[in-house]
């Protein structure tokens, strides 16, 4: 009998799962029109308790997809556009009924998928492997920071 050493947390296996989960992800949202961006950027409007203001907004979504706030901006102006958000004076934005739908559809449609990839592996794995990623993103961003802060 041979047995193998499953192999350590680093950057190709996390790399690895990140990208196989955003392609599952990317399959649905292809259905309904929607990019991986934007449904980063719908969703901490979908569970908001409301309207949010648009710059906190763009500093999720540039925190979470490491892109720059024009880009951020833009993503943004494309839910608008396509009237799965709705500006909401003074400077916030508000889910539509349509957006509302979106979200609701695709995260019912991801839910059965997600839960099918996660199924068996044991919840105090799950909470190591959530406490390892969440460090390594931490140091990930403070890594970036030193990277794109302009020396003095």
């Amino acid at each position: 009998m041979t047995t193998t050493t499953p192999p350590l947390v680093n950057p190709r296996t996390i790399a690895l799962a990140h990208y196989a989960a955003r392609a599952v992800l990317e399959q649905v949202l292809a259905r309904h029109g929607v990019t991986f961006q934007q449904s980063v950027t719908l969703r901490p409007v979908a569970v908001a308790d409301g309207p949010i203001r648009r710059d906190d907004l763009v500093d999720s979504v540039t925190g979470a997809l490491k892109i720059d706030a024009t880009e951020a901006h833009s993503v943004v102006d494309e839910l608008i556009a396509a009237e799965l958000l709705a500006p909401q004076e003074p400077s916030r934005v508000r889910m539509t009924d349509a957006g509302r739908e979106l979200y609701d559809r695709t995260s019912a449609e991801t839910a059965p998928i997600t839960a099918r990839i996660y199924a068996g592996i044991p919840t105090e794995d799950l909470a190591a492997a959530g406490r390892v990623l969440t460090l390594i993103a931490e140091r990930a961003d403070a890594e970036l920071k030193a990277l794109t802060t302009p020396a003095k």
